[in-house]
């Protein structure tokens, strides 16, 4: 019992971790989401699925 109790603390610490990290950055919104900041698409040279655009572009999503 003190396993489970020990496990759901450890995951609701590390649920408010993440709760606050996105409260303090600025528009509340995660980094390297745009294809510009991922490593991955930028070596396929895809382009990002939310704002269309390419590695080498500034991200487009103003919202």
């Amino acid at each position: 019992m003190n396993v489970i109790l020990f496990s759901i603390l450890l995951v609701g610490l590390a649920m408010a971790g993440i709760a606050i990290k996105i409260l303090v950055k600025k528009d509340g919104e995660f980094a390297g989401t745009c294809s510009t900041n991922n490593p991955m698409l930028q070596k396929e040279g895809a382009v990002c699925g939310v704002c269309g655009a390419k590695p080498d572009e500034q991200c487009q999503n103003k919202d």
